[in-house]
């Protein structure tokens, strides 16, 4: 699996383009804004976008997803059905934050945990991870040992579970429970900041390390 990672919007969110590489076909995760960015890195990889999965309905995480899905003409996945709140929320959250006016949207199809996207010759198995939001998936590549993690798990960090419907003892259970059983060798690709390894962040991370 190819990827590249697009930091997009004023908090510097991982939109990232996942890329088969033996057949170029390409899933658009998390594009929070900024897509005219997106479309250049897409050219640039001579990927062939096929669709847009979202893990979670935070506006920072698909602002962009409209506009782009209308533009390329591509089906919106994910996240799970229980984020419909956030994504109806959109015009409220784009005031809050200062963006442009985002309106409310609903993705062609929830993701459900257990089931496989499939990519190319590659396979993404979904896993419903709550705690930042109830409806937060994972996105988990077994073949190349690599997962989208969205905002559950950073380098050093958690996501906030401050929002409506947050909850740290999901979010610490999702992580523990759903994340770290598949392998500390494991890199992923977090919603903010730099990549990291499962075993790294169960070894040393302060929130979710043995014993914390």
């Amino acid at each position: 699996m190819d990827y590249r990672i697009i930091p997009v919007t004023p908090f510097q969110q991982n939109c990232t383009l996942l890329r088969c590489a033996d057949t170029g076909a390409t899933a658009i995760v998390d594009p929070g804004g900024e897509p005219e960015r997106i479309t250049a890195a897409l050219t640039a990889m001579n990927a062939e976008p096929l669709m847009i999965l979202l893990t979670h309905g935070h506006l920072d995480h698909v602002g962009a997803a409209p506009m782009l899905a209308e533009q390329l003409g591509l089906p919106i996945l994910g996240p799970h059905q229980d984020d419909a709140f956030w994504l109806d929320a959109l015009p409220q959250q784009a005031q809050m934050f200062g963006f442009p006016p985002q309106p409310a949207f609903r993705p062609e199809r929830w993701l459900t945990d257990g089931e496989v996207v499939t990519l190319g010759e590659r396979r993404l198995e979904v896993l419903h991870c709550p705690g930042h939001t109830p409806g937060h998936v994972v996105l988990f590549d077994a073949e190349a040992r690599l997962a989208q993690v969205g905002d559950v798990l950073f380098a050093g960090g958690i996501g906030r579970t401050d929002f409506p419907r947050g909850s740290h003892g999901d979010l610490l259970r999702s992580i523990r429970e759903r994340l770290f059983p598949l392998g500390d060798d494991v890199r992923f690709i977090p919603g903010h900041g730099p990549m990291s390894t499962f075993g790294e962040e169960r070894r040393h991370n302060p929130f979710v390390r043995a014993g914390a």
